[in-house]
């Protein structure tokens, strides 16, 4: 299986930017699809972004498409998010998420999809 961790979370003022990083092993890095959620205090966990096996592919939430971008370094079996124009609404713990691939080198958007994920960083905007 693989190994998860993400960092790069902190407390950012609305307008500002973060990047987000989740580190694996354990496992081929390039074998699986990834995905980030996010999931705030009182509301259950949401779809943000997801990448496919080479990068090729990627999709976005509406509610920040335009705003963040999802990206991949398989030589350092890193997935990032980079997140810009922050608002307060982007206040949650984020998670980072691995399906394995397989042949199905996929951008999923559903997090029933995913194996494996990590523990969460804390993204705090303040207004």
């Amino acid at each position: 299986q693989v190994q998860l961790v993400e960092s790069g979370g902190g407390l950012v003022q609305t307008g500002g930017s973060l990047r987000l990083s989740c580190a694996a092993s354990g496992r081929t890095f390039s074998n699986y699809n990834m995905g980030w959620f996010r999931q705030a205090p009182g509301k259950e966990r949401e779809f943000v972004a997801a990448i496919n096996t080479n990068g090729g592919r990627t999709g976005y939430a509406d509610s920040v498409k335009g705003r963040f971008t999802i990206s991949r370094d398989n030589a350092k079996n890193t997935v990032y998010l980079q997140m810009n124009s922050l608002k307060p609404e982007d206040t949650a713990v984020y998670y980072c998420a691995a399906d394995y691939a397989g042949i199905a080198s996929r951008v999923y958007t559903t997090g029933s999809r995913y194996a494996y994920w990590g523990q969460g960083t804390q993204v705090t905007v303040s207004s």
